[in-house]
C-alpha cells in the first residue's frame, strides 16, 4: 500500500503546544512504514517563513529525511518595523494541489492538519478511492474535517511512537 503524508506545519505547531510534547518527523516516517507492505510514496511538509533563512536547519533536515518542503512567506501586519506581527501563511491550496497530483499513485493519505478548508479535499480524495486519515488532537480539528475523513487519529494516543527525543533534528542525515 502506498501512502502520502501531508503535514501542515502551522497547525501541527499549535497541536504540539497543546499536547505539551513535539513529534519527531523521523519517527513519523518510521511509524508510517511500520505496517507490513506500507510504503511512503510522498511526504510533504508545509510551513510559513518570516524570511528566507527562517527554520533553515529544520527544513534541511526534513529534506534529508525525504520530505518535500513547501514554504510561503508569512503575512506581516503592523506599521512599525520594530513591532511587526506575523500572521499565517495559508498553504491549504498547496496541500490540495500536491495531494491531487499524487492521488493516482497512492492508496492512503495521512493529513496532519486541523484546517477546516481541507474538508472538500478530503471528500474528493475519498471519492477517488483513497483512504483519508486526519491526524490532530481533540479541540484542534473541526468536526467537518473529521467527518470528511475515513478515520481520525488523535496524536495524543501516539506519543510513545512519535515523541521527539533530545537529539536535535538538525543533525539528521549527517554522519
Amino acid at each position: 500500500m502506498q501512502l502520502a503524508l501531508a503535514v501542515d506545519g502551522h497547525s501541527m505547531f499549535y497541536v504540539q503546544q497543546k499536547l505539551g510534547w513535539f513529534f519527531d518527523p523521523r519517527r513519523l516516517l518510521e511509524f508510517a512504514t511500520a505496517a507490513p507492505g506500507r510504503e511512503v510514496a510522498s511526504a510533504f511538509w508545509y510551513t510559513g517563513l518570516k524570511d528566507a533563512t527562517d527554520q533553515r536547519p529544520f527544513r534541511d533536515a526534513l529534506t534529508s529525511l525525504g520530505f518535500t518542503v513547501r514554504t510561503k512567506p508569512l503575512r506581516e501586519f503592523g506599521q512599525d518595523p520594530d513591532q511587526r506581527q506575523y500572521g499565517r501563511a495559508n498553504l491549504d491550496v498547496e496541500i490540495a494541489i500536491d495531494l491531487m497530483a499524487v492521488a493516482h499513485r497512492i492508496d492512503e493519505v495521512w493529513l496532519l492538519s486541523g484546517s477546516r478548508d481541507l474538508e472538500r479535499l478530503a471528500e474528493v480524495l475519498r471519492i477517488r478511492g483513497l483512504k483519508v486519515v486526519v491526524m490532530s488532537t481533540d479541540g484542534m480539528v473541526p468536526r467537518e474535517l473529521r467527518n470528511a475523513a475515513d478515520r481520525f487519529v488523535d496524536l495524543s494516543d501516539l506519543r510513545p511512537q512519535l515523541e521527539k527525543s533530545e537529539a536535535p533534528l538538525a543533525s539528521v542525515g549527517r554522519s
